[in-house]
């Protein structure tokens, strides 16, 4: 589904060198690898003195581990990506075309036919999982993939026919056979796999399977595009914000570039953006917009938060690299997700359909 620009953790502002996730990242054997880059620094030292400076440079980037700063002089060795990411920690330009490609997919597929905006939220999902169930499996927890995608399927495209009954019996079936799954590859790690399995299968399965509910009325791609909307403010709203007013950081043991400055422009740009798209697509009263903005913004940041703190305990910076600029699909959805829910019970109540 659409994204805003640039990654939603770089919309609130400056990330401190090194940060918080490099240092997990690094793992138990980031002492190993931090003394081979300082070792392979030393050598480029030796190097420098016969004139190989820039191979220096390039040896010491190579060695550094993910996450940490680079090397002393590798900035000036006129690296393109370090230089087009700036102080977002991203590639901007490489951002923003993913994120207007991702928005056309969206916009294109809703106008044209709700089952292709079904297929391309199946797709989005699915990669989304497949990125989790990976990054699990680098701990050794084993979650079965195959019953994941068929449940997800089914809770993504079943309810746009069967409404919130088939939504929650497709769950309730995903679980008995998550379980039954795990249950013939032994008692061993069982309790463990198992409650990562029901994890996957709530976040982002379960929650994916409000789409369908959303876009299931005459109005349907209205209301999501309302959805994707508000959480795209919230995410280029911080953006904007966090660049050139973030000093005050929100939570650096979870994610260092969240600052409260961001959050304020993440905020302003979600409570305007609701109240107009509300208003003029939906023929809503202004204040019911501003307050689907409002409950947008905050479940996008604590979306946000969720995925960066699963993503420290995992020991990554990004859940994949589908997506240039962005990360993988997960680090697209995580915002939407905790997005979706909110914005739908609260269309549902105070918008209803004529």
């Amino acid at each position: 589904m659409g994204g805003p620009a640039g990654s939603s953790d770089a919309g609130h502002g400056p990330e401190a060198s090194g940060g918080t996730g490099a240092g997990q990242a690094s793992g138990p054997n980031g002492l190993g690898r931090a003394g081979a880059s300082r070792d392979a620094g030393q050598s480029g030292m030796a190097e420098a003195g016969t004139g190989s400076a820039d191979s220096t440079a390039g040896a010491g980037r190579a060695a550094a581990p993910n996450g940490l700063a680079d090397p002393p002089g590798a900035g000036a060795s006129g690296d393109p990506a370090k230089k087009s990411s700036g102080r977002t920690g991203r590639n901007l330009p490489a951002a923003v075309g993913v994120g207007v490609a991702l928005g056309a997919a969206v916009i294109v597929s809703l106008y044209t036919a709700k089952a292709a905006f079904l297929v391309v939220v199946l797709l989005a999902v699915g990669v989304g999982i497949h990125e989790l169930v990976k990054a699990l499996g680098e701990f050794g927890i084993r979650v079965p993939l195959p019953p994941l995608l068929a449940g997800m399927a089914a809770m993504t495209i079943g309810p746009f026919w069967g409404g919130t009954s088939f939504l929650v019996g497709a769950f309730g079936v995903t679980v008995m056979v998550l379980l039954a799954w795990r249950m013939f590859q032994g008692a061993e790690g069982f309790v463990r796999d198992a409650t990562a399995a029901m994890f996957v299968a709530v976040y982002p399965a379960l929650l994916a399977g409000f789409v369908p509910l959303l876009l299931a009325p005459d109005d349907g791609p209205d209301r999501v595009i309302v959805f994707v909307a508000v959480t795209v403010c919230s995410d280029i709203g911080g953006y904007f914000a966090g660049i050139f007013f973030g000093k005050h950081r929100m939570s650096p043991l979870i994610s260092p570039k969240k600052t409260w400055e961001g959050f304020a422009g993440s905020t302003l740009a979600c409570v305007v953006g609701g109240a107009l798209l509300v208003h003029f697509l939906l023929q809503g009263e202004y204040w019911e917009g501003a307050v689907v903005g409002l409950a947008g913004v905050v479940c996008a940041t604590l979306g946000d938060l969720v995925e960066s703190v699963i993503k420290r305990d995992i020991g990554i910076k990004d859940m994949g690299t589908l997506l240039p600029g962005h990360g993988g699909a997960m680090d697209r959805l995580d915002s939407l997700l905790f997005t979706l829910v909110p914005v739908w019970l609260l269309l549902t109540l105070l918008v209803p359909v004529a």
